[in-house]
């Protein structure tokens, strides 16, 4: 059998991609191939399961469009599936006089990306947030919070329902391409089985870049790793904050800095941080991974960032190993949060696609061959927008 179109990947945006495309040709074999046991097991499983408003995005660009409409669409799909979601509302505090520049810089920037927002005085903040403490804010009202895992295992749901064939447990270890087919290699319970379609679509995340390789695709890009470490606070501190609480983010910078997080399920995260990984998948205390470390060290732009960022890239590694700088990082805005408030949460693992020159990759990109499309960058709000990026998905596959 030759499928239509073949998938590799099951996080949020293959599956996406997957879903839409039964959608738009219900006649067609469409495969999902995912190499863990369940779906969503990495960057969408590891998120702070925030539906970001598109705050950040510069106007015009793919991200601010895709946020935009991944709010309501995201939205949507959870009140046709009936997955919980919390429209709790996200307040930015800037708690310096730069922060303050930088806040009303990003404010402009939601006015003209059409975002409903409130700027707030530091009166109106200690109102809405009596445990927060800044200069001001902003009140995005959009934002929320969802489990984006079981987003993921819905949409599954519904592919398959709609005769989609979805696989766990199959991990590509070989693509090849000729011109009239994609074959792919994958082992499943220790033996190799072999998949044939007409196009392929990778959303690899974490292995975007080894994807490509296999294929041969030349591409001047590399996935550096970087660890996002989160704690929970004790179950006493689950109505600290009314709302997201996020700092004012630095702009030269992809990441956030690390905030206050309502979780769907009542409790509070605190996080994310952002070292640099030395394995992809590594969740654990000790991870270290020699392949990862290699393809990271012989690649030039991982020096080039590395020199570019070293003042950062100390304080946060400080940061992580010692707990102390960490919750100073909270303090600012949070100051009755003590240490022994932060209790162990699991990690994430941040796909950040760097260039040669050592530039960070801030929005998607894309690598292509006549029969295969690569989503090689998908960052943050990657979860929000995954409808949307699904979709624009499809319409690139069918240019």
């Amino acid at each position: 059998m030759i499928f239509d179109y073949i998938i590799i990947g099951g996080g949020i945006v293959g599956i996406s991609t997957a879903w839409q495309l039964k959608q738009r040709f219900p006649e067609k074999d469409i495969l999902l191939l995912e190499k863990e046991s369940i779906y969503s097991m990495h960057q969408t499983g590891h998120n702070s399961g925030v539906i970001h408003a598109g705050v950040y995005y510069a106007p015009g660009s793919l991200k601010a469009k895709f946020c935009k409409t991944g709010v309501a669409s995201t939205m949507a799909f959870c009140d046709q599936n009936d997955v919980p979601y919390d429209r709790c509302g996200k307040l930015l505090v800037a708690t310096n006089e730069l922060e303050m520049e930088r806040m009303h810089v990003l404010f402009e920037r939601c006015q003209q990306n059409e975002i409903d927002v409130e700027l707030l005085g530091a009166k109106q903040l200690k109102s809405r947030e009596p445990n927060i403490v800044g200069l001001g804010g902003i009140f995005v009202k959009e934002s929320a919070i969802v489990d984006f895992q079981q987003v993921s295992v819905k949409m599954v749901d519904r592919f398959v329902e709609m005769g989609g064939d979805a696989r766990l447990n199959h991990k590509v270890v070989d693509l090849s391409e000729s011109t009239d087919d994609v074959a792919v290699v994958a082992l499943y319970n220790g033996e190799k089985v072999t998949f044939k379609g007409r196009f392929l679509i990778t959303c690899t995340g974490l292995m975007a870049d080894r994807t490509t390789r296999m294929l041969g695709i030349p591409t001047d890009f590399r996935i550096i790793p970087f660890r996002g470490e989160y704690y929970q606070l004790a179950a006493k501190y689950n109505q600290v904050v009314n709302h997201l609480i996020y700092p004012i983010p630095d702009p030269d910078l992809p990441f956030l800095g690390v905030h206050l997080t309502r979780m769907i399920d009542g409790s509070v995260t605190v996080g994310p941080n952002a070292v640099l990984g030395w394995k992809r998948e590594g969740y654990g205390k000790i991870n270290i991974n020699l392949w990862d470390i290699w393809d990271m060290v012989t690649f030039g732009g991982f020096w080039r960032v590395l020199k570019s960022h070293i003042k950062t890239g100390l304080i946060e590694t400080k940061d992580s190993l010692w707990k102390p700088g960490y919750i100073k990082l909270v303090q600012k805005y949070c100051p009755q949060l003590q240490l022994s408030d932060l209790k162990p949460y699991p990690p994430g693992i941040r796909a950040q696609a760097v260039l040669k020159d050592g530039s960070l990759v801030h929005d998607f990109l894309f690598a292509e061959s006549p029969r295969s499309l690569h989503v090689c960058n998908a960052p943050s709000p990657a979860a929000t927008s995954a409808i949307p990026i699904g979709g624009y998905i499809c319409d690139k596959v069918l240019e």
